[in-house]
């Protein structure tokens, strides 16, 4: 039998309030800030507007560029703003719930954030990070659940609660960073020979966690521009990819404001099919969402737009739509990931079969499109694509005992193809 390893941080290896009602009271945090906030924040404490520009430079390169986690590691920040600063801020990230690790490396991190206004309850997202020998992606979330209702994605299930502020989207970022030891002489986790060979360990950022990227259009925006920011995180826009599910308004404002790599959630050939599986495509229906593919800023032979094609059985899997894809796609440069679905409890799909997958990407492939099949990973941690869900709901145990029979089935049978974990052309 397939063993299944998952482990979970305990309250020693991770200092966090243990409490919802713990990290609602907590002071604002500077970790995660744009230079903006960065620059208001030491107004506040104080600092003459002719010198905040400065300040700001360093606080950029002490929490950004060497990732300290408190105030006095500022050697060259006065001692006495840094104290005024430790007096009002903090450096925390979100709150850690837990931590698992998939066998094959992939980790799973379940996050708490502060309450905000009328909250009654300390909201949860989850973040994933997926280590290869050559690159690690850092796949996070936007928004506390999801309006869309995919009908095939676990997210969907879940309301939303809110967007994700700036400084909640870096601090997955940050976190990541912290837990697998990739800051400047940090040393590595216990398990590092589940990590990239290269000094960066987050090579990756994919927003293709929680939520519509697209419907939390600023916040996402300026988060991505931390970042990117050459003096701080310094991630390669061409390294950062934004999955919509066809927020066609936004699509194009996006390219031009960011210059990022665009994925496109497809899924179907036809409007009927896809109206069912994303329904936002009754409001953006295929033809609107491609004419904006078309049109996407900076979108090249060498810089193609992902186009995401879960596979399921008897769904949409079919040679004759496996050739529709390939008519609908002419004429744009694009690279097609076809995605193995991965079960979740209550899920009324099922994976197609690895042959009918191979014959799919076969008619892809003699089209001239790259179709990798991208192999699954975290699933038995439900931290592949589409599995992701907040809520702490207790499953009952036949749930559990059956989604862990299909995972570890799908495991077992194997994956075709080489593996593509959402990063194009990297």
């Amino acid at each position: 039998m397939l063993e299944l390893r998952t482990d979970t941080v305990s309250p020693a290896q991770v200092q966090a309030p243990a409490s919802a009602s713990a990290a609602s009271v907590r002071s604002e945090t500077l970790a995660g800030r744009t230079r903006a906030a960065l620059g208001e924040a030491l107004g506040r404490a104080g600092v003459a507007e002719k010198h905040r520009r400065m300040r700001v430079g360093q606080l950029t390169s002490w929490i950004y560029t060497r990732g300290v986690r408190s105030f006095d590691e500022m050697t060259d920040v006065s001692k006495d703003l840094r104290t005024r600063l430790a007096e009002q801020f903090t450096l925390d990230r979100p709150e850690i719930v837990s931590e698992q690790v998939s066998i094959d490396g992939t980790r799973k991190w379940l996050l708490r954030l502060p309450i905000l206004g009328h909250e009654r309850f300390a909201p949860e997202i989850e973040t994933v990070y997926i280590p290869e020998s050559d690159r690690g992606t850092l796949c996070i979330s936007s928004q506390v659940g999801c309006t869309l209702s995919c009908t095939f994605c676990h997210t969907g299930t879940q309301r939303l609660v809110r967007n994700l502020e700036p400084h909640e989207i870096v601090g997955q970022i940050l976190l990541a960073r912290d837990r697998i030891g990739d800051w400047p002489g940090a040393p590595p986790p216990e398990d590092h020979q589940l990590l990239p060979d290269g000094d960066r360990k987050i090579t990756n950022i994919v927003l293709m966690g929680m939520g519509e990227p697209l419907y939390n259009y600023d916040n996402v925006r300026d988060a991505m521009a931390v970042a990117a920011d050459g003096e701080g995180l310094s991630m390669s826009k061409r390294r950062i990819t934004l999955s919509t599910s066809g927020v066609v308004p936004e699509i194009g404002r996006w390219g031009t404001d960011t210059g990022t790599n665009l994925a496109i959630s497809l899924h179907a050939v036809r409007d009927d099919l896809r109206d069912e599986l994303v329904p936002i495509n009754r409001k953006y229906p295929i033809a609107e969402l491609l004419d904006a593919c078309r049109d996407y800023p900076g979108v090249s032979n060498a810089r193609r737009i992902t186009f995401e094609y879960v596979m399921l059985a008897g769904i949409n899997d079919s040679l004759a739509e496996a050739r529709e894809l390939v008519r609908l796609l002419d004429g744009i440069h694009a690279k097609i990931n076809l995605i193995p679905f991965n079960p979740w409890p209550g899920s009324r799909y099922t994976c197609s079969s690895w042959d009918q997958i191979e014959r799919f990407a076969e008619v892809v492939n003699r089209a001239g499109y790259a179709s990798p099949v991208r192999t699954p990973r975290g699933r038995d941690i439900l931290a592949a694509c589409g599995q992701l869900k907040s809520s702490s709901e207790n499953l009952r145990a036949s749930q559990r005992m059956s989604a862990t029979a299909a995972i570890a089935k799908g495991m077992a049978d194997g994956v075709p193809g080489g593996t593509d974990n959402g990063d194009p052309d990297t």
